[in-house]
């Protein structure tokens, strides 16, 4: 917290108003408000690009205390929207971080509140679900804040993958490699992009409209449906793609958006959740080995899990522990499969980067 901080107002859709202090960037800012209750990692998660158009609560007290660094990133900038915090620190105690995370938040332009009880605010949020809310420390004028919020369009039905995805395509990796990964970027973490290159894979990224005539002219081994933002029920186009990547046979895997989108892409629906599932320590249940693993999460819609269990071209692979939801699918018959969560893991534990193993294994196969 700095000596000096103008006022700062928080609104939600349901009428509760939080006040605070300015921090970062002074603005005003609107999305989906959403929290995230990992205590480490908020520069990572501040530049996955899942988090865009969504407005974030990080729940553990202080958020600042190790300052940012360069290399901390998921993509080439913060891509939430707005910040809530209960303590927002400018002083950071490690030594090679680059600078404080004020500075950050205002090269980014970045509107970020602080001073609100966060733990109160997650509980409301757990209890009442998901929903728009607007940060302002331009105006305090709730009035005019609540016109400016009826405006901002619900996160269901937003299509929001194109609008972080790369804009040309790109590769990584050794060029000589026999396992070539075509990655479908709808959002993707730059980690995971590495958890596929430390395996000897040579990957290329391609944009989120890219026809799969032109995919297969890199020859692809094997394709990668990323993460992203957004509903996955919009994405028509993605949808289309991955049953096309689908008939050619060849090892599919998904993360997140991209587990939702290879369930709309064999007929299983998705909804939007309560209130999603953002953290570094969800259990999940293999059940295919019966082992559990603690992972990292960050979505707000899910695959109908009654419509999962009745088709019978599906296996369920992974469930949560917590509330029973489907954490992982394979496709009957093809080799192709997908899980919810993050196994990259940035930040987080590395339990479930056996995935990669298993996505290479089937490449080689």
């Amino acid at each position: 917290m700095t000596e000096k901080q103008l006022p700062a107002i928080l609104l939600l859709a349901d009428g509760t108003v939080c006040h605070g202090k300015a921090f970062g960037a002074i603005g005003t800012a609107t999305g989906e408000i959403c929290f995230n209750t990992g205590m480490t990692g908020y520069q990572e998660v501040f530049t996955d690009p899942s988090y865009y158009g969504q407005i974030l609560i990080m729940n553990t007290v202080h958020v600042g205390n190790y300052g940012v660094k360069d290399a901390d990133v998921e993509s080439d900038s913060v891509k939430i929207r707005g910040l809530i915090g209960r303590n927002l620190e400018d002083q950071y105690s490690r030594k090679m971080a680059n600078g404080s995370l004020e500075d950050y938040l205002k090269a980014n332009k970045i509107v970020s509140i602080e001073g609100v009880d966060t733990r109160a605010l997650v509980s409301h949020i757990r209890t009442k679900g998901a929903m728009n809310c607007i940060i302002s420390s331009e105006t305090t004028d709730i009035e005019e804040l609540k016109k400016k919020l009826a405006k901002v369009p619900d996160m269901a039905g937003l299509e929001l993958a194109s609008h972080v995805s790369t804009k040309e395509a790109y590769e990584m990796g050794d060029k000589n490699s026999a396992t070539r990964i075509a990655v479908m970027d709808y959002g993707v973490k730059q980690h995971i992009l590495y958890c596929m290159v430390d395996r000897g894979a040579y990957v290329k990224v391609f944009p989120a409209k890219t026809k799969l005539k032109e995919v297969k002219e890199f020859n692809p081994s094997g394709y990668f449906i990323s993460n992203g933002p957004g509903d996955p029920a919009a994405m028509d186009y993605a949808i289309d793609t991955v049953k096309e990547i689908m008939k050619e046979d060849k090892p599919v895997f998904g993360i997140c958006l991209g587990h939702q989108l290879l369930a709309l892409a064999n007929d299983i629906p998705t909804f939007k959740m309560h209130h999603g599932h953002r953290g570094l320590n969800h259990p999940v249940k293999n059940l295919v080995t019966g082992k559990s693993e603690i992972t990292t999460q960050n979505h707000g819609f899910g695959v109908d899990p009654e419509a999962v269990k009745k088709a019978k071209h599906i296996e369920i692979t992974h469930v949560n522990l917590n509330d029973q939801s489907i954490e992982g699918i394979k496709v009957k018959g093809k080799p192709a499969f997908s899980v919810q969560y993050h196994p990259e893991s940035t930040p987080g534990p590395h339990d479930s980067r056996y995935l990669f193993d298993e996505f290479i294994s089937l490449i080689k196969s």
